[in-house]
């Protein structure tokens, strides 16, 4: 299941911190919401080095990912339920290396249904006009029995 603390925090909170999943954490993911989207931010560390000089691809996945996440959480019901959502397809494109430096990234829903979404997301880093990596998801939501 999706964390309840997780979804209470997305929704009601207008920034705050990702701990509740132990990748964002590891991460060090933090979010910020207005009323039009939720974007994460993820705070350079030098264990984000993949090539040197060059954030390692996985945490720019898994910063899209989490974005996705995000974005289908505050989508969902308030209704005091929450399904578990599991990702189908990841496809993501790395357009650019991305620079020690901090990463934010923002995800779009294209279509919520009652039992697949699918998402957008796009990460940068000094322009949002300019990308660094974008991922397309799909994402199962399995609502509890």
């Amino acid at each position: 299941m999706t964390s309840l603390a997780l979804a209470t925090a997305l929704r009601h909170d207008r920034h705050g911190r990702l701990d509740m999943l132990p990748y964002a954490r590891a991460l060090n993911l933090s979010f910020e919401r207005d009323d039009d989207e939720t974007r994460l931010l993820m705070p350079f560390a030098p264990g984000l080095i993949g090539a040197p000089g060059r954030l390692h691809g996985g945490t720019l996945a898994g910063l899209l990912e989490m974005a996705s996440l995000a974005a289908i959480i505050v989508a969902l019901p308030d209704d005091g339920r929450m399904p578990r959502l599991r990702p189908i397809t990841i496809t993501t494109d790395f357009m650019r290396e991305g620079t020690p430096v901090d990463t934010h990234a923002a995800a779009e829903i294209t279509r919520l249904g009652r039992r697949i979404a699918n998402v957008s997301a796009r990460a940068w880093q000094f322009e949002r006009a300019r990308p660094i990596a974008a991922a397309n998801i799909n994402f199962l939501i399995d609502w509890p029995g």
